[in-house]
């Protein structure tokens, strides 16, 4: 049955599905020897697929790969940086750096710190990211001052950022110190472009410090297992991956939706 080629794409595990998206608008792709353009369709039974030149065999693909990598700020969550800036990438062994697929789920900024899941599988970084599926994801937030239950309030209720409100937030005090700064844990459905700063920064409370510590039920310090260290990564538990998988299905089908429609 023909599916749309950055599906098949992300299927193989050669890119995401926005990143094979790009690439194919960047005439990286051929199919059947003519330059592919976005929304065509393939057949893997007789179709010829090419990126960069190379045929892909989707029986070439690499081993699925699932890490959570806590990363450091100063780190781009990108494969390619083409002011040749560091990015998460250059944080994993050099023989994944190229040739396995491996690319950030999301981003996270390069001015925060945290969790970030790194994979070949396309296909859950799609269902991950896309806005019908709410995956929670939780900080911890050191902000300027010492925002009052008013400022709380109304930041877990939503605020209007570009012309539209916000979802609803869990917003929590952890910890004061005077009158300078305080410990915020926020766990958000949504992942607007720097939400959380943006969101501070509209209720007189800016950013000082932002480290993600959880992605769903993934989290950088687990019970049983030592914390992940700043700038390690590690492989992501079998039972872990089935949880991101149903938490992303169990979205789907509370949404109604059967099927997830390329964007």
């Amino acid at each position: 049955m023909p599916e749309r080629l950055q599906k098949v794409l992300s299927q193989w595990g050669v890119a995401s599905r926005r990143q094979a998206e790009q690439m194919i608008v960047d005439g990286r792709v051929k199919l059947n020897g003519a330059i592919a353009q976005l929304g065509q369709t393939v057949d893997v039974t007789c179709d010829r697929v090419e990126v960069d030149q190379q045929i892909v065999n989707p029986d070439d693909r690499p081993a699925p790969i699932y890490l959570l990598l806590n990363k450091p700020i100063g780190y781009l969550s990108t494969c390619y940086d083409p002011q040749n800036r560091r990015t998460v990438l250059d944080l994993l062994p050099e023989s994944w750096q190229s040739g396995q697929g491996i690319h950030p789920v999301g981003r996270l900024d390069s001015d925060s710190s945290g969790a970030l899941l790194l994979t070949n599988d396309g296909e859950l970084t799609f269902l991950l990211t896309h806005p019908r599926h709410h995956v929670p994801k939780t900080y911890r937030v050191w902000v300027a001052g010492v925002p009052s239950r008013a400022v709380i309030r109304q930041w877990q209720v939503g605020v209007m950022l570009d012309g539209h409100p916000t979802l609803p937030a869990q917003v929590k005090i952890i910890k004061q110190e005077g009158d300078r700064r305080t410990l915020l844990e926020v766990t958000l459905q949504e992942g607007r472009n720097r939400q959380i700063r943006r969101v501070a920064e509209l209720l007189g409370h800016p950013v000082l410090k932002l480290h993600r510590i959880a992605i769903g039920p993934i989290r950088l310090a687990s019970a049983g297992q030592p914390p992940l260290a700043r700038g390690n990564y590690r492989a992501l538990h079998p039972t872990e991956i089935c949880s991101l998988k149903k938490l992303t299905y169990q979205q789907r089908d509370t949404k109604g939706h059967e099927e997830i429609v390329d964007e």
